[in-house]
């Protein structure tokens, strides 16, 4: 059985099947109906450019002015704003846009949503992220979605753990788990949140985990797919496997990069003809780059000068300094400089105010999200009042019809007196809960500065740790020395995530894991940058009772790694550390493959102080620290309570 998209594919590669979107749609009749279908087919450039649909949209919208034909030139209109947003114009779009804007009240409601979808869009690719609320605002007063979200704009303005954590808090429940395309999408943005935070290798792995989510959902002959679902399906896996080959090009991986990167760029040619794409810019200066790392100049040259025009301020600069790298290493010295001050004219013209004028668009955008989440507090008080009005209303009224059969005046008097009552009591229970929230905060206030404080008298510590090294001669005094500074940085590092975090009883153990080898990695630098570490603890907690022995644990794991588990440098280290918790148990596991664990490990254990601390440390987790000798590299493992 052939799968729908081999069927499709095979048919649009026959010159004869291949449909003519551009002349389908001039021969429709009627405004609506070129509406309709220039909206409805996913790829409409398949064989004629935009500036083509343009031209004859172009036509069609005059033709309407000439008699006046109101309808018909706002929906021309919207066409002119999605041809203009395709190419790359996005002032001229949303120009045109912010125009039918004005008079929206008069649009249906199909049209309302592409016409907000456009201004949304266009605010995001120009920057305008404080805009975007409005517009997001009038989508949900209009029931075109469910709510306002703002992760999006928040990684825009730099904050991208924050927008993660929206972001997964926001959709991890929503997703079904046959939804493949759904998870693709989820595990691909994930990965761009922390592909722009910088946090690589567990970047690359949540997009290996969307590319085999997305080659299902295209790969799956089951379900009979349309061909805007193939084309969508296509476009989704060209930006995953964009991702994956910048990943490889971060990690200096260039002959891994290269494939992925062009097939990337050869999907969006193949499913996103005739529009403007960011992502292929990207593709296609990331891939010059690779080539100038790897000294094929011709190949970078071809990517510099025929790929797309960036539309982006840090795409032009790239391209401009790459191109000026390209031309310096060939020899070109005043091609070389030329573009370089071509660099320094844009950035000359750049608004100096511009990293204020992000600040103010970040306090904008978190003011705007501050005031819709008490808009919904409100509105939520306000409908439960109202429920509890009713109930209450209700409730009375029967109370009086039978108190009115049943009670003399008497009884009546005594529920008046109970009710007064009950009012004294609620106030009361109202100023004990005020007084109650007060101490917790203030608890909650004096518990954040005292692990503070424990913090910076740790770094005192290492400082002092640090001083004492420079004055001491002998290599082991050294070490030791070193040991015990990278294990009070493992503790100071407890401290702080817990005064950084809301929740002082508890530490996210994800980004606890990344900041410890961080630190590790600044104090073993040889080697540790060539080992390729994947972290498996998202969403793990621990309280400070747990954390710190395993932070401690986990110390002298990683360090004897970077010390003794690859001498030779070897650029395919692994370190793969898993921890998961579920409800009262727990299990850690921490593996690498490098050269393993000397013979008289056993008979050394009694008098290795690193062997001899996890251990104790294993025992206050209440369990017992096991070790495996593999054929490459070396297992430790344990579970705990």
């Amino acid at each position: 059985m052939i799968c729908s998209l081999c069927f499709w594919y095979s048919h649009a590669q026959d010159s004869s099947t291949k449909p003519d979107y551009f002349q389908e749609f001039q021969n429709k009749k009627g405004v609506q109906e070129r509406f309709d279908y220039f909206f409805g087919v996913p790829n409409r450039y398949l064989e004629d450019s935009a500036y083509d649909w343009q031209a004859a949209v172009n036509v069609y919208h005059n033709n309407a002015q000439k008699v006046k034909d109101s309808i018909s030139i706002t929906k021309y209109e919207l066409m002119q704003s999605q041809l203009y947003y395709d190419i790359g114009d996005f002032s001229k779009s949303v120009a045109i846009a912010n125009q039918l804007y004005k008079k929206i009240e008069n649009l249906d409601l199909p049209s309302k949503k592409i016409l907000l979808d456009l201004i949304d869009n266009n605010y995001a690719k120009l920057g305008l992220y404080d805009r975007q609320f409005e517009i997001r605002n009038e989508k949900k007063n209009l029931g075109l979605t469910d709510k306002v979200i703002f992760y999006d704009i928040y990684s825009n303005l730099g904050l991208h753990r924050k927008a993660m954590d929206d972001y997964i808090k926001d959709k991890l429940k929503t997703i079904r788990e046959d939804d493949y395309f759904g998870q693709a999408q989820y595990q691909s943005n994930v990965g761009n949140y922390l592909l722009l935070d910088m946090s690589i290798p567990t970047a690359l792995t949540y997009y290996k985990k969307a590319k085999g989510f997305i080659d299902v959902y295209l790969n799956d002959i089951s379900r009979e797919k349309t061909e805007q679902e193939i084309s969508k399906g296509n476009l989704l896996k060209a930006i995953i496997e964009g991702n994956i080959g910048k990943c490889h090009a971060l990690l200096k991986e260039y002959d891994i990069a290269i494939p992925y990167l062009e097939n990337s760029i050869n999907l969006i040619n193949e499913y996103n003809k005739g529009k403007f794409s960011s992502d292929k810019v990207e593709n296609t200066l990331e891939l010059a780059d690779c080539y100038l790392q790897k000294e094929d100049y011709e190949k970078a040259k071809e990517y510099l000068l025929d790929g797309q025009d960036p539309v982006k301020i840090e795409n032009i600069l790239r391209r401009n300094r790459l191109l000026a790298a390209y031309y310096d290493r060939i020899g070109d010295y005043k091609n070389s400089v030329d573009y370089l001050k071509r660099n320094v004219r844009i950035r000359d013209s750049l608004n100096r105010n511009e990293s204020s004028m992000k600040k103010q668009q970040l306090a904008a955008v978190a003011g705007q999200e501050i005031e819709y989440s008490k808009k919904m507090m409100e509105q939520q008080k306000k409908d439960l009042e109202q429920s509890r009005s009713d109930l209450q209303a209700k409730e009375e009224r029967i109370n009086i019809v039978f108190i009115s059969l049943i009670f003399t005046l008497l009884g009546f008097a005594g529920l008046v007196f109970a009710y007064l009552k009950s009012i004294k009591n609620q106030r009361l229970i109202a100023d004990q809960k005020r007084i109650i929230e007060a101490s917790l905060v203030e608890k909650d206030s004096l518990l954040k500065e005292i692990h503070h404080r424990v913090k910076n008298n740790l770094q005192m510590v290492s400082s002092l740790l640090s001083l004492q090294t420079k004055n001491t001669r002998s290599k082991a005094a050294i070490e030791a020395l070193e040991e015990g500074k990278s294990r009070v940085k493992a503790m100071a590092l407890i401290h702080q995530k817990l005064y950084q975090n809301d929740d002082l009883s508890v530490i996210e153990m994800q980004g606890y894991i990344e900041s410890l080898i961080n630190s590790v990695q600044s104090v073993y630098k040889k080697g540790g940058h060539n080992i390729n570490i994947t972290i498996d603890a998202e969403g793990v907690e621990l309280d400070i009772d747990r954390a710190i022995p395993f932070g401690l644990i986990l110390n002298e794991l990683v360090s004897n790694s970077f010390k003794y588990a690859f001498p030779d440098d070897d650029e395919n280290g692994k370190i793969y550390i898993h921890l998961r918790k579920n409800g009262g148990q727990g299990y850690f596991e921490y593996t690498d493959n490098g050269v393993g664990l000397p013979e008289d490990t056993d008979d050394r254990a009694n008098s290795s102080m690193g062997i001899r601390l996890m251990n104790r440390l294993v025992n206050q987790l209440q369990s017992t620290l096991n070790i495996d000798k593999t054929s490459e590299g070396v297992r430790f493992w344990f579970n705990f309570k």
